[in-house]
């Protein structure tokens, strides 16, 4: 029986709408070339996980992204406060499950570190969360029991250095518990994506096509 669910946002990878900050040194198309190949290392670690109900909340086209087997939900507009305590109620509006939501900078992540945090995430129990810090002073994941938790997200001030700290106020002041998860380094600079790339596995989509655009780099001076 499907206890627990993975919810995973993404922007669709195009060329000048995401992961902008990784231009410079890249050029849109090789920005947007890796937002693609996180996604997909992304996914196919939430595909991996057995026995969990799997949500992606997309902001724009499916393209070529492969969703099949997801339950894909529209993001709304707004801030990404806004869009993350969305895509917590439209993830858990048909199944009321505790829900553990990454985004697509992290594609170094493996199965085995979901299923851990999923089990932390259930083993709290209602009236906990978990938060997983990442080193820039954002984080990578939350998991939280109810849906009415993710709306002390829009307050909490976003991409900032202390953002996390934030956060974890933020859920403390709503009456959770908050335990930590491990820490992961997210891609929102080349630096972190060649950092990433290198924790990832030789054939994943990411060390490849962060490795070409390297080299590209070079190349060109």
């Amino acid at each position: 029986m499907t206890a627990a669910q993975l919810l995973v946002i993404t922007k669709a990878p195009v060329p000048g709408r995401s992961k902008t900050r990784l231009s410079p040194p890249c050029t849109p198309e090789q920005a947007a070339a890796i937002a693609a190949a996180s996604v997909g290392d992304t996914l196919d670690a939430v595909r991996a996980v057995p026995d969990v109900r799997r949500v992606v909340a997309l902001d724009g086209p499916r393209g070529e992204l492969d969703l099949d087997g997801l339950v894909v939900v529209p993001q709304v507009e707004g801030d990404l406060g806004t869009r993350l305590a969305a895509a917590f109620a439209a993830a858990m509006r048909p199944a009321a499950l505790p829900t553990l939501l990454i985004g697509m900078d992290t594609p170094q992540v493996t199965p085995e570190l979901l299923t851990d945090c999923l089990a932390r995430l259930l083993d709290g129990g209602p009236g906990t969360a978990v938060l997983g810090p990442a080193p820039d002073g954002g984080w990578w994941s939350l998991g939280l029991h109810t849906a009415e938790s993710a709306w002390v997200l829009p307050s909490v001030p976003m991409s900032r250095d202390d953002t996390c700290d934030h956060t974890r106020e933020a859920l403390a002041a709503a009456g959770l518990a908050v335990h930590d998860l491990p820490e992961l380094t997210d891609v929102d600079h080349f630096a972190e994506a060649v950092a990433v790339a290198a924790q990832c596995p030789a054939g994943s989509r990411t060390r490849r096509v962060v490795d070409d655009v390297a080299a590209s780099l070079v190349a060109r001076g």
